[in-house]
């Protein structure tokens, strides 16, 4: 039923390669079948000045499409001189969610950003983006541990996200484009390796939906989610 022939239940196929660049403190290419995204993570010694001086640290993003990231080409938004909506909205998202796993007084008063580069995109480039940029940001981290610059660890639960829909009537994991660009309803699901939520953005998209289709929804998310919990963390040892 599915384009892909995959099952209903069923992720596509994830990769993440660490140490993809050299300089960026941590860093990986995932690939979540043919969306591919590049995340960096970078580390300063100094926060936004809303919480300096606090002893608090800081996790921000910024993300941002290639010009033929999809099958024509987009403009590169530094042409225009602005970010577009979607691009703040997401780079928001990508934030606020990785941030619900910081403890930020374990941090220290630092900032590290997570940069997520859409090299290539199928559907679910700002879930990716989420789990990819745990992986950077653990990464990093580890190196502030090794180095004794922060003694308690700061991460306190892996943070992966994954998109959910109705396709074809029926409830689906992991939307990849022909999908999403069809589903009558169309999830996004951020949640912690133990299974907790950090955010849910669910919308119709030419169809309503029932609290059990929802509820349906949420149990894919949770196996997806979970899936991509062990993969982080066999990606980071």
């Amino acid at each position: 039923m599915r384009p892909s022939g995959r099952e209903l239940n069923e992720m596509r196929a994830v990769s993440i390669e660490t140490g993809f660049t050299k300089h960026a403190e941590g860093s990986c290419l995932i690939k979540a079948g043919d969306t591919h995204v590049l995340c960096t993570a970078t580390i300063e010694d100094r926060v936004p000045p809303f919480i300096k001086g606090t002893g608090l640290g800081w996790v921000t993003a910024e993300y941002g499409m290639l010009p033929r990231a999809t099958n024509t080409r987009m403009r590169r938004e530094a042409a225009s001189g602005k970010q577009g909506g979607r691009t703040v909205e997401i780079q928001r998202l990508i934030g606020r969610a990785l941030r619900a796993g910081v403890d930020r007084v374990a941090l220290g008063e630092r900032q590290i950003t997570i940069d997520c580069d859409v090299l290539q995109a199928d559907g679910g480039t700002r879930c990716a983006s989420i789990t990819g940029g745990w992986v950077a940001l653990r990464l990093a981290i580890n190196k502030l541990m090794k180095t004794g610059d922060v003694h308690i660890d700061p991460l306190t639960d892996p943070v992966s996200a994954v998109s959910c829909g109705i396709y074809a009537g029926q409830p689906v994991l992991d939307l990849d484009y022909p999908e999403d660009s069809e589903a009558g309803v169309d999830g996004n699901f951020i949640m912690t390796g133990s299974g907790k939520l950090i955010e849910v953005q669910m919308s119709a998209e030419g169809s309503l939906f029932s609290r059990d289709q929802m509820n349906q929804l949420m149990d894919l998310a949770a196996k997806g989610t979970a899936e991509l919990a062990e993969m982080q963390k066999a990606a980071c040892k």
